[in-house]
């Protein structure tokens, strides 16, 4: 038994999580915040046997591709009056961050 969280952005949450139920694989999807953009992402934990791991991993591999967006830089409110507005810059977004951990005991109840 594995132990699967995988962090993608919320623009591939919804249709990941079709694929999930459609492929039978139990998740729990989390609202979740983070990185450089400071935008929403979708948590999925899954705890999985072993020999779906790839299974679930090209789930999300197919469902999560990255891509490149313009975003603006937050403006720091330490910078002097001096200093113009920043300008967007071209960023990679999306894909997964996935991590698979061993699962010492499972229980459901």
């Amino acid at each position: 038994m594995k132990l699967i969280l995988a962090i993608v952005q919320d623009k591939d949450g919804g249709r990941l999580s079709n694929e999930f139920v459609d492929a039978g694989i139990r998740a729990t999807k989390l609202s979740t915040t983070g990185g450089f953009l400071k935008a929403g992402n979708t948590t999925f934990i899954i705890g999985i046997e072993e020999e779906r791991i790839d299974e679930v991993l090209d789930l999300i591999r197919r469902n999560c591709q990255s891509r490149e967006q313009f975003m603006t830089p937050p403006v720091s409110l330490d910078i002097s009056m001096e200093t113009s507005m920043p300008y967007p810059v071209e960023v990679q977004v999306g894909g997964a961050t996935v991590f698979v951990l061993p699962v010492d005991q499972f229980q459901q109840f």
